[in-house]
């Protein structure tokens, strides 16, 4: 044990050494051949990269999701991008008919699904617009904002050096239209600041055929919590760090209790596009990221955090401001093999099931429960992730007007405890306007009563 009560167990992991990097982790990564060749034909891993290789293209070839899973979050994850292109879709639930096929490669057979079940998600993924060209669907409210964000983009990668104006500006085109086709076929969906960031990375990776499926899908079956009008169900997510640095290390999650989890906001929004500067690097994270369920990326960070231990303890408890810029930052190097590892492991130990917050902040209907299975999220919908989108919408209005009524029983409960002349009038005035409150949000709500109380104690207080 350290001087601060540092368990055994979770030191131990986070001295765990990645002696043998992947190289997508190190470098810019070009598009391979299927099979990844080495220039060094005496290295002692060709045969061991080959091999996984061909492990990746049979799970693909089976649809075989706990397999790829696997095959993932081992060190170098998929290995290259032609790799990628059959893989993702994948775990994704993408149509078979986007496999890809325009680069002449072997292209697995994906396990077949009865023909209606094919039908029925081509018809969903397509939105009420059918078979209309998304050019002709109405435009999105948030369609000035992408363009914004587009004109930013591609900062890191493609490499400047290797890409020419014309390529640069050619993807910057290929990615508002493909942001833009999401929304305009999804209209319910709401764009995020970040959103570019993700999809710039499938547009990387993916064949043109493949991504509008894999990025609709990946929109509203594995970020919908972000799509929503407002942040909420994301500050929810990031709730969920203190409880496992409470499960994981007490000590340092004591030290950090002051500071509130907002430092993880633009990792865990972005899949953390936006703050990983190497594509290889990017798109290796992308491979455990979407074999993973969703809440595998908040698990992430907090490693993340208990992987600095000694440096966050350097600074006192009682300077969260400080502590804040030191974790939103990510750190360099990141040394992603050894963080993927560590995060397989602190999943293991600390489920999400055994987290409080999980239980009493994360609704129903988030990403983060409908999305706990791999598997199952990748059977999904596109019609079961605009059924979720609603019924999260209710939640958000339900707690909006909660709120809007507690601040008018304050309001009106101020204005009149000053002209009652006794407590007990005071307390007739109190109990009328919470009646009335109850009455307006029906009564049968469950929690309104206990929730107007503690509001009114809370501001007592």
């Amino acid at each position: 044990m350290s001087s601060h009560g540092e368990p055994d167990s979770e030191w131990n992991e986070m001295k765990m050494t990645d002696s043998t990097a992947s190289p997508a982790s190190e470098s810019v990564h070009t598009p391979a051949s299927t099979v990844p060749s080495q220039s060094n034909s005496e290295d002692p891993r060709r045969e061991e990269r080959s091999a996984k290789a061909q492990a990746i293209l049979e799970a693909c070839k089976g649809g075989d999701i706990q397999a790829l899973t696997a095959l993932a979050v081992s060190e170098g994850g998929f290995l290259s991008d032609d790799l990628r292109r059959h893989a993702w879709p994948i775990l994704l639930g993408s149509s078979p008919s986007t496999d890809p096929v325009q680069h002449n490669e072997t292209t697995p057979t994906t396990r077949s699904a009865p023909f209606g079940e094919i039908e029925r998600r081509k018809t969903s993924e397509k939105g009420d617009a059918g078979d209309q060209p998304w050019q002709e669907l109405p435009r999105h409210r948030d369609e000035d904002q992408v363009r914004l964000d587009v004109d930013r983009s591609f900062i890191y990668y493609p490499d400047p050096n290797d890409t020419s104006q014309a390529d640069l500006d050619h993807k910057k085109t290929e990615l508002s239209d493909l942001i833009t086709e999401t929304l305009r076929r999804y209209p319910y969906l709401c764009y995020f600041q970040g959103y570019h960031d993700i999809c710039q990375v499938l547009l990387l990776v993916l064949a043109p055929a493949q991504r509008p499926s894999a990025m609709a899908r990946l929109s509203a079956l594995r970020i919908r919590d972000f799509m929503l009008p407002n942040l909420a169900p994301a500050v929810a997510q990031l709730r969920l760090i203190p409880d496992i640095l409470g499960a994981a290390d007490p000590a340092l999650c004591a030290h950090l209790s002051q500071t509130e989890p907002f430092f993880a906001l633009s990792g865990t929004l972005t899949m953390y596009a936006h703050d990983i500067q190497s594509y290889g690097a990017i798109a290796r994270l992308f491979d455990a990221l979407l074999a993973r369920e969703p809440v595998f990326g908040v698990y992430m960070f907090a490693r993340i955090v208990l992987n600095r231990r000694a440096e966050l303890f350097d600074t006192p408890a009682s300077e969260p401001e400080m502590l804040h810029s030191i974790l939103s930052k990510l750190p360099q190097p990141l040394k992603l093999e050894e963080l993927i590892r560590g995060t397989v492991a602190l999943f293991a130990r600390h489920p999400p099931e055994s987290l409080p917050a999980w239980r009493a902040r994360i609704s129903p209907a988030s990403v983060l429960k409908t999305a706990r299975d791999a598997r199952a999220a990748a059977a999904q919908s596109m019609r079961d992730g605009e059924r979720y989108f609603q019924a999260q919408l209710r939640e958000l209005q339900w707690a909006e007007r909660k709120e809007l009524v507690a601040r008018t029983v304050w309001s009106y409960a101020v204005a009149t405890r000053k002209r009652a002349r006794s407590p007990l009038a005071r307390g007739i005035v109190v109990a009328v306007l919470v009646g009335v409150a109850a009455v307006y949000l029906r009564k049968a709500q469950p929690g309104i009563m206990t929730y107007l109380a503690s509001f009114w104690s809370s501001r007592r207080g």
